[in-house]
């Protein structure tokens, strides 16, 4: 399938800052069942952008706004051709052992341990034990990441504004209510206890609400992959359960949301910021060029960003007198 991508980031500052510094991860990935066709970034205020790979082989973005501004608005475009993946069948038991061994626990040793988000927690205990979810590992792994899988979608509701960025894993335990992140953070948690090297995955989905997905599809969206010996990484979306297919489109993958944030900067000033956030995943029919959808520039964006929400505004207002 054929992808084109939007990712518009916008931030406000209530008072002129004298400079932004940021790093972006919005490039997908290449890989053996992902193309990337064409990748545009488009900066207001303008800047020049340098690009390095991180430690986990995702390619990153840096530049810098040295001029005093109010509004910075990134633009990310992507063209992105997949493949479904084939869908692999069960395993043999062995294939435990095959992960018990000094090579894979070298390998994967980042995979392996706990780290930030994805962490083992008393609330993560006792969400396992209530769930009896230490039983499915009398499957082979295939088989019990499957099962897990589908435990953690009908455990959770989805739900945006319960949860933000940078909230533990405990708050969603708690609430019975998250979104894709808090999902995947566990899932990973339990997948490493389980000695299974799991690592986070951020990207887009092309959102089928008829066929079922619960994702937003105005947001990034966020799975996590397991290595198996005999299959390599496979992946997996609690969100939605469903194993990641055609639809699903890598960005960055890391050992939890804080290593492949969408962007992360800073700036200077005293300023109040106010972050908005807009991703369109459509499917494409061809790669000759880029459509006029990725041609617009960013200010062009952001006004018609502006007049869509300043509609959306009208229309309620009047829905409101009407009642």
């Amino acid at each position: 399938m054929l992808f084109e991508i939007r990712h518009v980031t916008d931030y406000e500052y209530d008072e002129p800052v004298r400079e932004s510094i940021m790093e972006l991860w919005m490039r997908p990935r290449p890989s053996a069942t992902q193309r990337v066709v064409n990748f545009e970034l488009e900066i207001d205020p303008r800047a020049q952008t340098f690009s390095y790979g991180d430690n986990f082989g995702n390619t990153v973005h840096h530049f810098d706004v040295p001029q005093p501004h109010k509004r910075l608005v990134i633009i990310a475009n992507s063209v992105v051709e997949t493949q479904a993946p084939l869908e692999p069948g069960p395993l043999s038991a062995a294939e435990w052992d095959r992960l018990d061994t000094d090579a894979t626990r070298g390998e994967f040793f980042d995979f392996l341990r706990p780290h930030g988000f994805a962490t083992q927690t008393p609330e993560l205990g006792a969400f396992v034990a209530k769930r009896e979810i230490s039983a499915l590992r009398r499957h082979d792994p295939l088989t019990a990441l499957r099962a897990l899988n589908k435990t953690l979608y009908q455990s959770f509701d989805y739900e945006t504004g319960v949860t933000g960025a940078d909230s533990p894993i405990d708050h969603a335990l708690i609430e019975g209510r998250g979104v894709c992140q808090d999902f995947a953070h566990i899932m990973i948690a339990i997948c490493r206890d389980w000695g299974i090297p799991a690592r986070y995955v951020s990207g887009y989905l092309h959102t089928n609400r008829a066929g079922g997905d619960r994702s937003d599809p105005d947001h990034t969206h966020a799975w996590i992959e397991t290595f198996l010996p005999s299959l390599q990484w496979v992946g997996f979306d609690p969100t939605n359960n469903a194993m990641a297919g055609e639809r699903h489109i890598a960005v960055a993958v890391g050992r939890d949301y804080a290593d492949v944030p969408p962007s992360r900067g800073v700036f200077k000033g005293e300023a109040e910021s106010k972050l908005s956030v807009g991703v369109q995943v459509r499917e494409a029919q061809t790669t000759s060029g880029v459509s006029e959808y990725l041609r617009m520039s960013a200010p062009a964006v952001a006004a018609a960003r502006r007049r869509a929400t300043s509609a959306a505004l009208m229309v309620q207002q009047q829905q409101q007198q009407q009642a």
